[in-house]
């Protein structure tokens, strides 16, 4: 069986990895409050934005572990369980999506 059921489209995570990307998640949430609160002080503006790009770079960062993970367990499976072909072509679409 692979790591990614294609019916309902799960993904069952290691609790370390579920861990990281919690952790990861709750550090961008924490940023983002950060900002509503520096909107509601009226802070300066370059002062705000230099905090969105901060949260900015949190989510690619995010998003390379996913992708990594991602590619390490769920594609991997697929091209062995014999559907690569779909599988690369889901990957080569997500990866595009990602660099928009």
């Amino acid at each position: 069986m692979s790591c990614c059921d294609n019916e309902e489209r799960h993904k069952h995570r290691n609790l370390t990895e579920e861990k990281d990307l919690l952790k990861r998640l709750n550090r961008i949430e924490g940023q983002v409050r950060g900002i509503k609160a520096m909107v509601e002080d009226e802070r300066y503006c370059v002062d705000i934005l230099n905090q969105v790009s901060a949260i900015q770079a949190a989510l690619n960062s995010f998003s390379r572990v996913l992708l990594s993970n991602h590619i390490k367990t769920c594609v991997l499976d697929e091209i062995e369980a014999g559907n690569g072909e779909e599988t690369v072509e889901e990957l080569c679409k997500t990866i595009q999506k990602l660099m928009k």
